[in-house]
């Protein structure tokens, strides 16, 4: 077994062009680190089965809720409780790794044109 490490500069150089993307990077136990960069907003939604952790390593995160918003700027994180409905937004754009069990949608509970069932590894 050969054990690496991953450069995660490296891998968003490599995400498609365009204003959202969102790859696989690695896999812990059950858990499905990803990759995104997205500027604009997103849908509301919420994960009725789990928690879901961004941590931005660039731009800002304007993380939504129904009764107010959080800021998270690069070398923040935040972790949206299961159940809670969230709209993430960026005006100028953000990159984030996502930690979260694998198999969840990215639109959690909701269908829409943006969701992703089943994610690409880059």
């Amino acid at each position: 077994m050969t054990v690496g490490k991953i450069n995660l500069s490296d891998k968003f150089g490599k995400l498609p062009a365009g204003d959202y993307a969102v790859r696989l990077v690695a896999k812990m136990n059950n858990y499905d680190f990803k990759i995104v960069k997205f500027k604009g907003d997103f849908i509301w939604h919420s994960h009725p089965e789990t928690d879901e952790t961004f941590i931005i390593i660039e731009g800002t995160l304007v993380m939504n809720f129904r009764d107010g918003k959080v800021k998270v700027g690069a070398g923040e994180m935040i972790v949206i409780p299961k159940g809670v409905e969230h709209k993430p937004s960026s005006q100028n754009g953000y990159k984030a790794l996502l930690i979260e069990p694998e198999g969840v949608s990215n639109t959690g509970d909701v269908r829409s044109d943006v969701t992703i069932e089943k994610f690409e590894w880059i």
